[in-house]
């Protein structure tokens, strides 16, 4: 095979077809990934009831806390290859990929040690209804303790995202859905394990998962134009580390940001009641849809964007975002038209407790603006994460990630008494955040000089 054969070249041809062929493997990635996260609250609410998804909600919610912050550092780390790429500086993506996954093993040990140590304080913060205390323990404690799984395979998929491979993350993440599959059926249902159990069915998964990936793409280094060895992984490059840094710190801190004022959300929303609190875990199911299929043009225009920066074929970028934008919205309207169309059948996936699907059928245009948000943050992340742009990143930490979210989620729930209803819309209407912020940087033009790749 010949060399780099696995490398797709983002800055000649078309936008629309590199995008499709890109993203599709993306989509079909997170797919997966709701289905597998859903089989967790399927299982759970059909198994446990409404204390089970309660468990889970809150259980999932801390741990989605912690996993953004890999994610934000490995988005960092997939702009800085795809950068390099586009510069014609292949040779240096070796050095890059050591030192950034040293670092990312390093994070994960010390924030899961952190988080197992005050594990019982965080789920009190959370509000976590009495009746459900003893499982979302179970559940948290043991995601924390899989952490470096979780975000080992994030450090692996942006390898590869950022060399744009889309493909082979969508086998691994095949192989880690069917497998947390039958390990819930075991685990849950077989060995009533409860809500712990779903959470070690999925952390084996993705332990497998990451394994499985990091040892293809060693044995694959070649065709995918790496050149990369063991002292790479024991010597952190400070000059790659410090980009990583850079960039990766405003992206994490906009991760977590975002995170953490969903969990005050959240935790407000719990007060309310275990009902309620049981709903809030099929909510964001139901955010989380529209969440990755966005996140998966994000992922593909960012890779695209990086690329034709780094090659600093200008011209592209506004091609790349226009065509994100048309996908985008026209999967949000098929997904509004779902919800609105079969809401019963819906929510009865997760549970058949009435009090539950009573709350749902009142949450419908909340879900429907949920989708548009997700929509518009697309092109705008796109724009904003493939240029490396650190001020815009910090921009839209502080107004979507906290202000905007926790200021609108009070308006609506306090003020207006709309309460756990005004929550959520609160945290609906602040998604549309990334797109005033994008505008302002493209119309600018600052994005031309934001390079991380000099």
């Amino acid at each position: 095979m010949r060399r780099a054969e696995y490398v797709s070249d983002f800055t000649r041809g078309s936008v629309m077809r590199q995008l499709v062929v890109f993203s599709l493997p993306l989509f079909l990635s997170n797919l997966l990934q709701i289905v597998y996260n859903m089989v967790d609250m399927v299982i759970v609410g059909q198994s446990l009831g409404k204390v089970g998804l309660s468990a889970v909600s809150v259980g999932g919610d801390v741990t989605n806390f912690l996993t953004f912050v890999a994610m934000g550092f490995s988005n960092a780390g997939q702009v800085i290859i795809a950068q390099y790429l586009g510069a014609g500086r292949s040779r240096d993506v070796g050095r890059f990929i050591g030192t950034m996954f040293a670092f990312l093993a390093l994070l994960s040990v010390l924030l899961g040690g952190t988080a197992l140590t005050f594990r019982r304080s965080i789920l009190g913060l959370m509000n976590t209804p009495a009746e459900a205390f003893a499982q979302a323990l179970s559940y948290s404690t043991i995601c924390m303790a899989g952490l470096p799984f979780i975000y080992g395979y994030n450090a692996v998929s942006a390898v590869l995202r950022g060399m744009g491979d889309s493909k082979h993350p969508f086998v691994f993440i095949s192989v880690a859905a069917l497998l947390n599959v039958a390990l819930d059926l075991l685990f849950v249902m077989g060995l009533d394990m409860g809500a712990g159990g779903a959470a070690l069915a999925t952390v084996i998964s993705q332990g497998v998962s990451f394994v499985s990936c990091a040892a293809f793409t060693l044995r694959r280094r070649e065709q995918f134009g790496v050149d990369v060895s063991a002292r790479d992984f024991t010597h952190l490059d400070k000059p790659m580390l410090s980009a990583l840094v850079g960039l990766g710190v405003p992206m994490a801190i906009r991760s977590a940001a975002i995170s953490s004022s969903k969990m005050f959300v959240n935790s407000w929303i719990n007060s309310y009641g275990v009902a309620v609190s049981a709903f809030a875990g099929i909510a964001n199911k139901i955010a989380s849809v529209s969440n990755l299929l966005s996140n998966a043009l994000i992922t593909a225009g960012s890779s695209m964007v990086g690329q034709n920066i780094g090659a600093r074929t200008y011209e592209r970028v506004l091609k790349v975002m226009l065509s994100v934008g048309t996908l985008s919205f026209s999967i949000a309207t098929v997904m509004a038209v779902l919800l609105f169309s079969f809401p019963q059948q819906i929510f009865s996936f997760f549970t058949t407790d009435a009090d539950v699907i009573a709350i749902g059928l009142k949450y419908l245009p909340i879900g429907a603006l949920l989708f548009y948000g997700a929509a518009s943050r697309a092109p705008a992340n796109a724009l904003v994460n493939g240029s490396g742009n650190y001020a815009a990143n910090f921009a839209t930490a502080i107004l979507d990630g906290i202000v905007l979210r926790i200021g609108l989620a009070l308006l609506f729930g306090l003020s207006f008494g709309m309460k756990h209803y005004g929550f959520w819309l609160g945290d609906a209407v602040a998604g549309f955040t990334p797109i005033f912020i994008a505008a302002y940087l493209y119309i600018k033009g600052s994005w031309k000089k934001s390079e991380v790749v000099k």
